[in-house]
């Protein structure tokens, strides 16, 4: 049975991979290819951020938090590191915390903070891990062609909608928004564990260490499309992240970048019938597309072996 899934970010491409090397017949169709999308903005590292509800979101990381750490035996795109979260105030464990084996509370956090904790996680790099997923579509005979749609396709009888932000044309969704991230990316200085400080809601903080570079961020501003780099932004990131390790200051900047999330109050992952065809819908992660990514394939790889 030929399945189109619309979308080629980290959502749609796994999404694909399941269907495909589950035996369907998979074309995948997007107007921005992998290496485009906001997924290939990402620091990657696995965090539930920005994604909703929370059972549903907590299911979805253990799963992938699972299959990413099985894959980071054999892939070099996925590694596990350790890190640390810096909290202004005093918390409970994070809801998440399940999918952890190894979270431990930290002692004594930095000047400004007053509690956090420090957990392995996975991260992926993700400007291999993307051509990573495409090559294992297209190994399952899927394929992926650029095509700038204005409605869902109607060439198949299931269409897997992972659209993103596009949702809001694809599904008619208005309650899927922007929240504008920009981040940067130095060489790699030596680091290797991870940090995120959680100062408030509009101003992150996260150092992200990778072969061969690091990623810096960042923002969170609700309701923007501004996809352009501003200046004071990146210096405000760097200082930020320069609070917790120093040593970011002597390291050469590569590169600026901005991704836009697609957010929703609730991630929507259901099957809907449209005429004669059946729409799995799979889009609103907000800042959750890899963290949630296997875990959602999952889910729809069961919503189109229930109506296929």
């Amino acid at each position: 049975m030929r399945v189109i899934v619309v979308g080629a970010g980290v959502i749609g491409l796994s999404c694909a991979v399941r269907l495909a090397e589950a035996g369907y017949e998979v074309g995948v169709l997007a107007r921005d290819l992998p290496l485009e999308t906001t997924s290939a903005v990402a620091a990657a590292v696995w965090y539930p951020y920005l994604s909703a509800p929370q059972d549903r979101v907590a299911a979805w990381s253990r799963t992938t938090y699972a299959e990413l750490a099985g894959l980071a035996e054999s892939e070099s795109s996925v590694r596990l590191r350790r890190g640390k979260e810096y909290l202004v105030e005093t918390a409970p464990d994070p809801w998440w915390a399940d999918a952890l084996s190894d979270l431990e509370r930290i002692g004594s956090p930095p000047p400004g903070f007053k509690d956090g904790w420090s957990f392995t996680a996975p991260v992926i790099e993700m400007p291999e891990y993307l051509p990573y997923l495409v090559e294992r579509l297209k190994a399952a005979g899927g394929t992926l062609t650029r095509s700038a749609l204005s409605a869902l396709p109607n060439t198949a009888d299931i269409v897997v909608n992972c659209a993103g932000l596009g949702a809001r044309l694809t599904a008619g969704d208005p309650t899927v928004t922007p929240v504008r991230g920009q981040v940067l990316t130095v060489e790699q200085f030596g680091l290797s564990e991870w940090v995120i400080a959680d100062r408030s809601p509009e101003e992150l903080t996260y150092l992200v260490p990778r072969s061969h570079d690091v990623v810096i961020g960042g923002t969170s501003q609700p309701d923007s499309w501004d996809l352009a780099v501003h200046a004071e932004q990146a210096k405000a990131i760097l200082d930020r992240a320069a609070e917790l390790v120093p040593a970011v200051r002597r390291a050469k900047v590569i590169r600026h970048r901005v991704g836009l999330r697609p957010a929703r109050p609730a991630v929507r992952c259901e099957s809907v019938r449209s005429g004669d065809r059946v729409i799995v819908h799979c889009y609103g992660h907000g800042g959750s597309g890899v963290t949630l990514s296997w875990g959602c394939a999952d889910e729809v790889l069961g919503l189109v072996k229930n109506v296929s």
